[in-house]
Order: C-alpha cells, then structure tokens, then sequence
C-alpha cells in the first residue's frame, strides 16, 4: 500500500475542561455545534461524521473548514505539537 505524510497545517485546539463546561452555553457562537451537559460533565460535538462525544481532558480541535471535532489526548498528543 502506498504511504504518504500529513501536511503540516497549524491547528487551533482547547481541552475541554472543568471551568469550559461550567462557563459556556448551548447558544454560544464562540463554540458553534457544541452542546455542554455540565451536570455530566461532557460536550457533544456535531461533526462532519456525526455527533461526537468529548470528555473532560480532550481536545476540541477546529479543523481547516473551521469544524469542531474531538480528540483523546494520547491522539493529540502523538499528532500535534505546540508552536
């Protein structure tokens, strides 16, 4: 099978975390697609592939489109690197 390499494209990403959760709304513009169950503790995203779930400690990360989607925080972290 063929291989190839990721373009290296700068991404904006936040962890989801606590003070996220209890601070946004549904509504926000800043977060759009976004819905926070602060009593549960957890946000579902709506996506290009669907409705995704994010969980304390994940990233939320804004695609090159300007989608939100998930990601675990050993995926971000073998992926991605601060600049």
């Amino acid at each position: 099978m063929p291989k190839y390499r990721k373009k290296p494209v700068i991404i904006e990403a936040v962890r989801l975390t606590d003070r996220i959760i209890d601070a946004e709304q549904p509504s926000s513009d800043h977060w759009p697609g976004v819905t926070f169950y602060p009593i549960e503790r957890y946000a579902l995203i709506r996506t290009l592939e669907g409705t995704m779930r994010a969980d304390i400690g994940d990233w939320i990360i804004k695609g090159i489109k300007g989608e939100l989607y998930p990601c675990k925080p050993d995926i971000f972290e073998a992926t991605y690197d601060p600049i």
